[in-house]
């Protein structure tokens, strides 16, 4: 009987930031959205390749996609900052949802193509670089103890994750047997469950103190903050260079299940769906961790995970080895991530919080197309095996390069936790 309490106070502790109704309203309609962006991902990449049949134009279009984040995240960390977050994120998700189902029109008519697909890419690039920092910093505000921060965030990867576990694997049964474009349809429809959800909230408006400079101010003020300390500057660094050259090796799964494993848009849905898995262990493991204290340790030791992952990975060419790798690479990923996250909204002043996550948001999602790029230009010339194999080295040496500084960033971290009450002081 005491096992079995046990386990409900471990349940308990994982889903603890659910108490609030906000939270449990966001989760609910988030994940319903995130299986339709996911379904709408995969139909994406096996639909240009298909299209195509060229891995450079599959980094392109990445490419394509995520160049906006990079360009626009630092002014919507500023937006974020001095905006009220709630009505931005009820945009940015009905922006997202007519860009999909104009993907769709163009699908059921014929007349896609991929120029159409790349001037859509761009403009939902464009709104995702507004939503992604505006929704980072807007988790805060769905909870009443700041305490709760740490796993509100974990149980955000918990959900993405279960939505890439859940979404390739619907997506390579739905393109084989329907077609891509219901899969853009579905994901048009699944928005509704996160715009609905967040119009059922309540959220509390927060007096935010008059800004007496210009946006420019903002940024650079913001820029300063951010790359003037230590530890948030270091943490951005780390996940830029692991976005740039580990984060496309998903950009290169349709070559691995069409051309490596001689399979379909269903060998494509296990392979992203072993690596979802995986990312799903690995927010569940952040989500139970009762303090962020270690935090810091782990954003090594998961660099080292990710990146081993990779270059065993790129040696593989059993499918069912490779889909046991895949779950690694997914774990140390998505710890990575979580952890870096974390650390960057526990140690960032509250005024400044949205500037530091859209460097945030810039650095993880915006080095991915670079890397999409990178990707695609380095399969053609190398080939895939040697892509995914020189990104699995430099993660690996960025994790090395992260314990090294680790003692140094942990003292300058220290004074803000004690203030913060994240660490007792004995008297």
């Amino acid at each position: 009987m005491s096992g079995k309490n046990e386990q409900i106070q471990d349940l308990k502790l994982i889903f603890r930031t659910l108490k609030y109704r906000n939270y449990r309203l966001f989760f609910g309609g988030q994940i319903v959205s995130l299986i339709g962006t996911w379904i709408q991902m995969i139909a994406m990449s096996w639909l240009v390749y298909q299209m195509t049949n060229s891995a450079f134009m599959l980094g392109l279009v990445g490419f394509f996609s995520g160049i906006p984040i990079f360009l626009f995240a630092p002014f919507a960390g500023v937006i974020a900052d001095r905006w009220n977050r709630y009505k931005l994120i009820l945009l940015t998700q009905t922006l997202l949802m007519l860009q999909s189902g104009m993907v769709a029109v163009l699908i059921f008519t014929g007349a896609i193509s991929i120029w159409n697909i790349i001037a859509l890419g761009i403009f939902g690039g464009i709104v995702n670089a507004f939503d992604m920092p505006v929704r980072q910093a807007f988790v805060i505000d769905m909870i009443e103890k700041e305490e709760d921060l740490g796993n509100a965030i974990a149980l955000n990867s918990v959900l993405v994750n279960i939505a890439r576990l859940v979404g390739p694997a619907i997506a390579g049964i739905l393109v084989a047997l329907i077609g891509e474009g219901w899969c853009f349809l579905i994901n048009t429809i699944s928005f509704v469950a996160i715009i609905g959800s967040l119009l059922a909230m309540k959220i509390k408006t927060h007096k935010r103190e008059q800004k007496r400079n210009s946006p420019l101010d903002e940024l650079k003020n913001g820029f300063k903050y951010a790359f003037g300390f230590p530890p948030i500057r270091t943490i951005l660094i780390v996940l830029a260079i692991i976005s740039i050259m580990g984060m496309p090796y998903q950009v290169l799964m349709p070559v691995f299940a069409k051309n490596v494993f001689s399979g379909g848009s269903h060998s494509l849905g296990f392979l992203l769906g072993a690596a979802g898995l995986g990312s799903l262990a690995g927010g569940i493991f952040m989500a139970s961790r009762k303090s962020v204290l270690g935090t810091t340790m782990l954003i090594a030791v998961s660099a080292l995970i990710f990146g081993s992952g990779l270059a065993v990975f790129s040696f593989s060419k059993i499918f069912w080895l490779s889909l046991f790798i895949l779950f690694f690479i997914g774990f140390g990923m998505m710890v990575n991530m979580t952890s870096c996250n974390t650390i960057l909204q526990t140690i960032s002043d509250d005024d400044k919080r949205g500037r530091v996550m859209s460097f945030y948001s810039m650095s993880f999602m915006g080095m991915a197309p670079f890397g999409s790029l990178l990707a695609g230009t380095l399969a053609n010339g190398i080939g895939v095996y040697y892509t995914i194999l020189s990104g699995g080295c430099v993660c690996i040496i960025t994790g090395l390069y992260f314990a090294y500084k680790l003692p140094s960033l942990r003292k300058l971290i220290r004074p803000i936790y004690i203030r913060k009450e994240i660490i007792e002081v004995e008297p």
